[in-house]
């Protein structure tokens, strides 16, 4: 507030500050100066004198002062999500348009105008400094401290300057001109006053105005002049009386022919002069005409305000804008047939009263609506008037003059503007130059600006407040006087004089000078006239005299009133009065509010007229009847009307002067009789009653000390109950003690010595259980009053000691109490709180009223006395409430220390021992942390509020924003948490309100700590510093950014305990309580007339059209809809039903608090690993908990780009000091969990967030290399954390055709990794707050940098590998059922990527595994489950506890070769908790190798069953399990006897079939132009396959595409192939053995091939295609050339995946006679083989049979068949005959002829003897074929025959 401006111009140092009275009027009403001499004489009139005059004497700092630093402005916290990129979208809409300045100043309600910048630490970009942001302006943005203290029970509320006027209504009113259709000629007279017509009462004193001749307006402008009416309440009752009136005489006597009737323009000179000496000279006037303007019109109801009609001055629209509306058609009922019209300029009205009521004889006022009075026509004439509404705020001067201190009501929590006080402080500069109108107008038409000064305002008094039950605040002391009526028997011209004379010795001793004049001359006149009343019995009147009283009234004073009759038949130049009587009337006898009176006239006056002996003597007229009529009306506040109160001062009197005597009965009498006056006297005079009965308290005897306490008591107790406020402090009371009790300005003693001591005997009385009577209940209820009291009089006692003899700006010392005195009120205090302790155990409620009442006390003392007798005081208190005692009692505890430590210098306050600390702050700490401990639920919430808003108070506190104070303020509250982290259950049973209000106040103490004090917390004890980082974690929980947030409200179902009540809104969960209630006072405000302030954010409502009815746009409707439909009041709901603009601000206050909080925890973890590097604290140094645990409970919430910004280098800064501890094993979680989130983050599509992630990455690398020189162990980390991340990441999306494709965050990711393997910049790095030689990796005094480039690329490598088979995978989607190959290629991907994972190498391999036996390929499966086996063998043999040696491994990676790739130290690198240690047990490897020997077995290849039963029986031979070695030999003879089954068959064994498949097409995406080889099982035929194949891809195709076969086995060229359609090549191949020699030419027949045990694992595979040269489809043998094809595949059969790629391709070409000769070579060879090959017993035969028949089909018989497998007769055909022989070479001939010489060699059947029975049928038919053949044959070989 603007006080500190008021205290600096008291004076330095000084408490007390005087207030000069305002005097509406104008005049300062002083004392008669006789009086003012010896006023000594009337010590009571001295004291009224005192009473009025005196200046008032403020304590400033009785309420607390408070100036408070303008609040922090809040940025938009920018909260980004891995899909958002609101930096960017603000930084483009903030180019787009260039932005107003920021408004955010106006954010908070503020309570001072001028105000220091609230500072909180200068941002800067190091992490030292990196908390710019406090998290307590966010906690509580709308502080007020006002409004905090007003919620304190038995809250003092300051009353504003006493009124030295009415309150209510003002208006003012001004004459703007009166003209008539003749042209006005002569100058008017008229009164105005306020009237209420249906009393027909008088509610003002008459204003006075004149009106001239436009002419003669020259001179002296009257018509400035404006009267102020006050009003009350408006009522359509209140109406403006205006009377005119005009000159009365000319030559001839009374004549209308004054009415000249002649325009200005045409009077002669003569007439002229004749009219300025009327208007100047001549007292004789006579009425002319009169109207009455309602004010209210009654037919709007006017009840309350400003709610008046259109029609009558005072409608609203004058004091809102200036509508046009408000000429109004004429209102002739009311106004009496006048017509009224107005126009609205500016914030007055012109009022036109058109219709004036003529009168042509006297009246009086009450008859003006008499319905008999005789009727005139009305004058045709206008009167012009301005009526002017004065604003209420407008006329609180006083409030001005006092320095700003606003009550305010008028400014209503909903006005969010900073300045609101300043404004009306620039609004009260008009009003405290100038006593009375404050509005600048605007000119009129009539060219008159108004100058409202206090010369031209004529303040008229209000009679009402005679009536009105409030203290006289200002010194009046007028007699109004109205002559009424004379009746005599003869008609005269009639009118009276009235003067006041002093005594009645003798007539012509001048009258004294007492009567106001009318016009404004200030000088006091002797006399008054009223008008004429002419020609008439009768004669009335309706004159007002005002006459000022003398201060003392002595029965001589009296009024006298001559009448004079106006003589016009003397012929003299002007007529001439003459004395017709006179009338007396003392003023002793009348001292009442009103009366009227009847007087007799005399005749003549004779000296001592008024005594009673000469009465017989005198002559009356009219036979001494009573017929002078007057009214007499007394305003004044010297003499009170009430004889007690009269009674009382004439007593007070003689005791103080002595004259009465010393027992002083008749003062005790007096004294007692105060209790009966009646309360509107009582109160009038309440301020000198009260003077008068302290001093009789301060200095009487012990007799009159007790009556007049008691007495006072009385009268207190009748204020406060009588008067109308009802508040606990009565306002009168309070302006008493406040401003009017000055402890009678040094004139005598202190009061406070003879107050206490009174008071004190009688508590002890009452200690003692003497009887007291009810006067002590009294007492209790009073005792704010009297202590009050003290404190004011010991202050000024204070003040007046040192104020001359202190040096300038030093502070006042302690006032030092008497030993008496301070234990007199030591014992008065402990008797009060005695009280207040029994008082509340009963559970009254005067109870907690004198609690606050004794903190007040103590307060008020702190301020004064010496502060450690206070904490006597206070110590006193703490032991009567001592521990947790009584809910109630405390309540009353925390009550009395929440007012204490709202003291201005609270913080500054010594400890009770000089060595101590501030005392109240320990006791407050003590006290709330007992409080916290509480059952009661509010008396927490209560002890919670009481901490944040004294922390609030003293960070905003002006004074205190020196970081020095601020470092005092946090070790003061310091210990408070001390005492949680010794009592931790005490905070973790509170609700979550409270630990928000707590934990915010621990944040901001240890903000403001140095760090030599924060170490010192840390180093008591391990666990200790672990606890304060517990609250650390509390407070990043509870105020955890949470948008969706506001639907999950505490209580919003309706059968929790503390489901919410509509009163008690909650917005916000996050943010103070008083939030809640500041935003609900705001939507209340929300809907404003149309004066709403021009800076304030008030809206109106939204136009109806987008206020929807299912939108609520205010508070009461929004919980009207909730408890319609029954959700109650959910803060959702409440939410929206706020205005947008404060919800905005709700969720910017909210964003801001979290950050801030984030910011300062992250800040503390600095600082915290800054002292542990130094080891000065005592902490975990193996873990390190406390910095992990915080960083992860930061990283794993939602956080805004300010704190991304500020972590990195934080992060860096803590791992360049704990690196070491942070990457060891001990700490996997945490360093998985950093790992998580910065790739978590590298997600985003922020950039400033991805490349901070990015380099973030980088850093762990950095240390990776730093402490294990190389990044292995980071790498299994990141492989395992991208896999976990991959779970949340969304990699896909779905595109419109419903197809999925990449995603964008998937994208991001992949871009985050590669960029992991780039070299970052220098201002990239500074960018990121880091130092430019962040990512330098150097040993301890070395200088070669360990950091290796081509590591990190393979880092980066595997992670992107490892997202990319995820993406794969994730990309099959639905196509996953249909594509079973490339499903299980997607697991096999995966599989590989996690290879340095053993865990997740693990579990894909067995997903893979699940699938291939779904798909029944047990040997694909087989093959799993050995590679799972592997991985753990060689784990376990890399560690060396295992029964397997290398050796071992070798034979498995024999079975299946990816085994081999050495990964065992990677095995060893990834223990990462949680990972690797469970699974890889000798156990797990057995069970897998189990799996994979039976899944073999099911596929058949028992050569590999074989290997792995050998590896098994090492492991139970070391375990010497006999069982299961029997069981495995077992199973071992069982396999080698399935081996020889598999070898004797005749039909040779094949375990799959192969085929070539070729992808061709745009769609195959990355199969396209890629050639496979699938292993299929043997039943699986090549049309199988082609079904197959087909199927899956067709369903992948869309409508654009079609999908062909190539039917052939050719070389394919892409180029050729139409575009938009897919093709697919299969062909059958054969697997190629490891010895085969592929250049023979020999014809394969695989089944021919010897079939010994061997591993039947295949990589290369081969097809033959026959084509023709000469461009034929088909030819003979002769033409028949031969392409054979061998495929080399990546890895080997049985693999883990179905199928493999061909990474090479060979072909070589046989030509046709090559062909033939292999051909023949090939049946030879198998033949002799069959043959020769021995059988051992009779039942082999059989096969035998059947395999010669096969071969011997087509080669013995003569056969001319197809010509590929045609026998040997077509070959000779082909080539020995004709033309093809001439081609072949010699060499080539031989050949040819020798091979099939051997063949026939071979084939004669006479070389075995034939098989008996069924058999021999065949042997004939070969040897006859044999001899046909061999016939043939010697055509073309001659020598066959004889050879043969």
């Amino acid at each position: 507030m603007d006080d500190s401006a008021a205290a600096a111009a008291a004076g330095e140092g000084q408490r007390f500050r005087r207030v000069p009275r305002q005097y509406r009027g104008g005049r300062n009403l002083e004392l008669d100066p006789l009086l003012n001499e010896n006023l000594e004489q009337w010590p009571h009139l001295n004291e009224l004198v005192q009473c009025y005059k005196a200046d008032f004497v403020k304590d400033d700092g009785k309420y607390g002062r408070y100036e408070s630093v303008a609040p922090p402005s809040f940025q938009n916290q920018i909260f980004e999500g891995p899909d958002t990129d609101m930096e960017t979208e603000l930084q483009l809409c903030n180019a787009r348009q260039p932005k107003p300045e920021e408004s955010n100043e106006d954010d908070m309600p503020s309570t001072s105008s001028g105000r220091q910048t609230y500072g909180g630490e200068p941002s800067a970009s190091s992490s030292k400094k990196h908390c710019t942001l406090s998290p307590l302006p966010a906690y509580e943005p709308a502080f007020d401290w006002d409004n905090e203290r007003s919620l304190i029970f038995g809250q003092r509320v300051p009353e504003s300057l006493p009124a030295t006027h009415s309150s209510g209504l003002k208006i003012t009113v001004k004459v703007l001109s009166l003209s008539f259709q003749a042209g006005l000629v002569e100058p008017f007279s008229g009164t105005i006053c306020l009237y209420n017509r249906d009393r027909r009462e008088k509610l003002s004193e008459d204003f006075y105005f004149h009106i001239l001749p436009t002419e003669m307006q020259d001179g002296y402008i009257s018509l400035d002049r404006r009267g102020i009416f006050s009003l009350d309440a408006p009522s359509p009752s209140i109406c403006l009386l205006i009377q005119l009136e005009k000159s009365a005489t000319e030559e001839g006597g009374v004549t209308p022919s004054v009415y000249s009737r002649k325009e200005p323009v045409h009077l002669t000179e003569k007439e002229k002069q004749k009219l300025q000496v009327w208007s100047r000279i001549m007292p004789y006037r006579e009425p002319f005409a009169w109207a009455m303007i309602p004010l209210f019109e009654n037919n709007h109801a006017a009840g309350a305000g400003d709610a008046a009609s259109p029609s009558s001055p005072l409608a609203p629209s004058m004091s809102a804008s200036s509508s046009q509306d408000s000429i109004v058609e004429p209102v002739s009922k009311l106004t009496l047939d006048g017509k009224l019209n107005h126009y609205s300029s500016g914030s007055s009205v012109i009022v036109e009263i058109s219709n004036l009521n003529k009168v042509k004889e006297s009246y009086i006022e009450d008859s003006l609506q008499d319905p008999k009075r005789k009727v005139h026509k009305p004058v045709k004439g206008l009167l012009k008037l301005e009526v002017e509404k004065l604003h209420n705020d407008r006329n609180d001067v006083d409030n001005m003059s006092e320095g700003g201190i606003m009550t305010n009501e008028l400014h209503d929590a909903g006005e969010l503007s900073n300045g609101r006080h300043s404004r009306n402080n620039v609004d009260g500069i008009h009003s405290s130059q100038s006593s009375g109108a404050t509005v600048k107008k605007d000119t009129h038409q009539n060219g008159q600006s108004s100058n409202a000064e206090n010369g031209n305002n004529f303040q008229a008094f209000d009679f009402r407040m005679m009536a009105r039950s409030e203290p006289f605040s200002q010194l009046f002391r007028c007699l109004y006087v109205y002559p009424l009526t004379v009746s005599l028997s003869r008609k005269r011209n009639l009118f009276v004089r009235v003067e006041l004379r002093k005594d009645d010795s003798d007539i012509r001793k001048p009258p004294i000078e007492a009567v106001h004049p009318r016009d404004q001359n200030t000088t006091l006149q002797k006399c008054a006239h009223t008008q004429i009343s002419v020609g008439t019995r009768m004669s009335c009147y309706h004159d007002e005299v005002k006459i000022s009283l003398p201060a003392l009234l002595t029965p001589q004073h009296h009024l006298l009133f001559t009448f004079f009759h106006v003589d016009l038949q003397m012929k003299l130049e002007a007529p001439k009065p003459v004395i017709v009587g006179y009338a007396a009337l003392p003023l002793s006898t009348h001292i009442q509010l009103l009366s009227d009176v009847s007087l007799p006239i005399l005749r003549e006056l004779v000296p001592h007229y008024l005594q009673e002996s000469g009465k017989e003597r005198m002559d009356y007229l009219e036979e001494g009847k009573t017929v002078f009529r007057l009214r007499l009306r007394l305003c004044s506040s010297l003499f009170p009307v009430n004889e007690r109160i009269r009674d009382f001062f004439v007593e007070y009197d003689r005791h103080t002067l002595h004259t009465s005597p010393p027992w002083g009965s008749e003062l005790l009498e007096a004294i007692n009789s105060l209790k009966n006056v009646e309360s509107t006297a009582l109160l009038q005079f309440l301020q000198p009653i009260l003077n008068m009965l302290l001093h009789l308290i301060g200095d009487g005897g012990e007799t009159l000390q007790v009556a007049a306490f008691r007495a006072m008591v009385n009268i207190l107790t009748r204020v406060q109950q009588e008067s109308s406020d009802g508040a606990e402090r009565n306002r009168f009371l309070v302006n008493y003690v406040d401003f009017a009790f000055d402890d009678f300005g040094d004139r005598q003693t202190p009061v406070y010595p003879g107050l206490s001591t009174v008071w004190g005997s009688l508590a002890r009385s009452k200690a003692k259980g003497y009887r007291v009577g009810p006067v002590y209940d009294d007492v209790l209820a009073m005792a704010w009053f009297f202590l009050e009291l003290i404190v004011k009089s010991m202050g000024l006692e204070q003040s007046r000691l040192f104020y001359h003899n202190l040096p300038l700006g030093e502070d006042v010392p302690p006032l030092q109490l008497k030993e008496g005195v301070f234990r007199c009120i030591l014992q008065l205090f402990d008797c009060l709180l005695t009280e207040v302790h029994e008082r509340c155990k009963k559970g009254l409620n005067l109870a907690k009223r004198l609690n606050s009442t004794l903190a007040f006390f103590c307060y008020d003392l702190l301020s004064i006395i010496e502060p450690r007798q206070v904490f006597e005081l206070v110590s006193l208190y703490m032991d009567k409430f001592a521990g947790v005692c009584q809910s109630v009692l405390h309540d009353c505890k925390l009550t009395f220390l929440q007012i204490i430590c709202d003291h201005d210098l609270f913080v500054e306050m010594p400890g009770r021992d000089p060595s101590d600390r501030n005392y109240l702050s320990s006791v407050l700490i003590q006290e709330i942390f007992l409080t916290l401990d509480h059952d009661d639920l509010s008396q927490r919430a209560k002890a919670a509020r009481i901490l944040v808003v004294l922390i609030c108070k003293h960070e905003f506190d002006a004074r205190y924003q020196k970081s020095e104070d601020r470092l005092y303020i946090a070790q003061l509250y310091f210990p408070l948490i001390g005492q949680i982290l010794d009592e931790m259950p005490v905070f973790y049973n509170l609700n979550a309100i409270e630990k928000r209000e707590v934990l915010v106040v621990i944040l901001q103490i240890i903000r403001n700590l140095d760090d030599a004090t924060l170490i010192k917390a840390w180093q008591q004890s391990i666990a200790r510093t672990r606890l304060f980082f517990k609250l650390l974690e509390e407070c990043i929980t509870h105020f955890e950014h949470n948008r969706t947030g506001d639907s999950l409200l505490l209580g919003s179902s309706s059968r929790s305990p503390d489901a919410e009540r509509p009163a008690s809104p909650k917005y916000s969960d996050r943010l103070s309580p008083s939030v809640n209630a500041y935003l609900s006072e705001a939507s209340r405000h929300e809907i404003r007339p149309q004066g709403t302030p021009e800076n304030g954010y008030m809206w109106n409502r939204i136009s109806p059209q987008l206020s929807s009815p299912n939108q609520p746009y205010s508070l009461r409707e929004a919980l009207a809809q909730a408890q319609s439909s029954r959700i109650g009041s959910t803060a959702r709901a409440l939410r929206e039903s706020l205005h947008p603009i404060l919800r905005q601000k709700l969720e910017l206050w909210e964003e801001n608090l979290s950050t801030a909080v984030s910011l300062e925890v992250l800040g503390i973890v600095d600082k915290f690993s800054v002292a542990a590097a130094s080891h000065s604290i005592s902490t975990d140094y193996a873990k390190l908990d406390c910095i992990t645990s915080i960083l992860m409970g930061l990283l794993s919430r939602s956080q805004p780009l300010t704190f991304w910004k500020a972590f990195l280098p934080v992060v860096y800064n803590i791992f360049s000091l704990h690196g070491a501890t942070l990457m060891a094993r001990e700490n996997d979680r945490f360093l998985k969990q950093i790992a998580f989130h910065l790739l978590r983050l590298a997600v985003f599509r922020n950039d400033s967030v991805r490349k901070r992630a990015v380099v973030g990455l980088q850093i762990l690398v950095r240390n990776s290399f730093n402490y294990f020189k190389s990044t292995t162990r980071l790498r299994v980390m990141l492989t395992i954390t991208l896999s976990e991340l991959l779970s949340d990441v969304q990699v896909t999306q779905m595109k419109s055709d419903g197809s999925l494709e990449e995603s964008g965050e998937a994208r991001r990711l992949r871009k985050s990794l590669e960029e992991m393997a780039e070299v970052r910049s220098k201002d990239q790095l500074n960018d990121c707050g880091l130092p430019v030689t962040a990512l330098e990796v150097a040993a301890e005094g070395s200088t070669d940098n360990r950091w290796s480039w081509v590591e990190v690329k393979h880092l980066s490598k595997c992670l992107v590998q490892a997202l990319d088979a995820g993406l794969e995978h994730a990309l099959l989607g639905s196509a996953m059922t249909v594509d079973r190959c490339a499903a299980a290629e997607g697991f096999y991907k995966l599989a590989l990527a996690y290879a340095p994972v053993p865990d997740l190498h693990i579990m894909w391999l067995l997903h893979l595994c699940d699938a291939h036996q779904e798909m029944q390929s047990w040997a694909e499966a087989a093959q799993c489950a050995i590679a799972v086996a592997g991985v753990i063998m060689q784990a376990l043999v890399g560690r060396n506890d295992a029964v397997w040696s290398k050796d071992h491994v070798a034979s498995l990676c024999r079975i299946c070769p990816i085994v081999g790739t050495d990964i065992g130290a990677e095995v060893a690198a990834a223990e990462v908790e949680g990972y690797g240690a469970s699974k890889l047990t000798v156990d797990s490897a057995v069970k897998y190798l189990q799996l994979a020997n039976k899944l073999f077995a099911q596929a058949e290849l028992y050569h590999f069953c074989a290997s792995i039963q050998e590896l098994i029986i090492p492991v139970y031979k070391s375990r010497r399990s006999y069982g299961q070695l029997a069981k495995c030999h077992t199973s071992l003879t069982s396999i080698y006897e399935s081996i020889l089954e598999q070898e004797a068959s005749p039909i040779p064994f094949t375990d799959a079939t192969y085929y070539r498949v070729g992808f061709y097409g745009e769609l195959f995406g990355k199969l396209n132009k890629k050639e496979y080889v699938f292993r299929e099982p043997r039943d699986v035929r090549l049309g199988d396959i082609m079904e197959k194949l087909s199927h899956t891809y067709e369903a992948k195709m869309d409508g654009g595409h079609t999908l062909h076969i190539i039917p052939d086995s050719r070389q394919v060229n892409a180029e050729e192939l139409q575009p938009g359609v897919c093709y697919l090549q299969i062909t059958a191949v054969d697997p190629v053995m490891e010895d085969e020699d592929l250049e023979s030419r020999r014809e394969r027949i695989f089944s021919l091939s010897t079939g010994t045990v061997r591993a039947r694992v295949f990589d290369r595979f081969l097809f033959d295609t026959p084509f023709t040269k000469n461009g034929k489809t088909q030819g003979g043998l002769e033409d028949q050339w031969k392409r054979r094809t061998v495929l080399q595949t990546e890895g080997s059969f049985p693999a883990l995946v179905n199928r493999l790629v061909v990474i090479k391709s060979e072909s070589l070409e046989f030509s046709p006679v090559e062909n033939a000769i292999g051909m023949i070579e090939t049946r030879t060879g198998a033949l002799r083989n069959e043959l020769e090959e021995p059988r051992s017993s009779e039942g082999d035969q059989l096969p035998r049979l059947q395999s010669l028949q096969r071969i011997l089909q087509g080669s013995v018989a003569v056969q001319v068949g197809m010509p590929v497998n045609s026998g040997v007769l077509s070959v000779c055909t082909a080539f020995l005959s004709g033309e093809p022989a001439t081609r072949l070479r010699s060499q080539e001939l031989q050949q040819l002829a020798s091979r099939v010489h051997g063949c026939l060699q071979a084939r004669d059947p006479r070389a075995f003897q034939a098989d008996r029975g069924r058999r021999q049928e065949f042997h004939t038919q070969l040897v006859n074929g044999f001899q046909s053949l061999t016939a043939e044959l010697s055509h073309y070989i001659p020598a066959i025959l004889s050879e043969l």
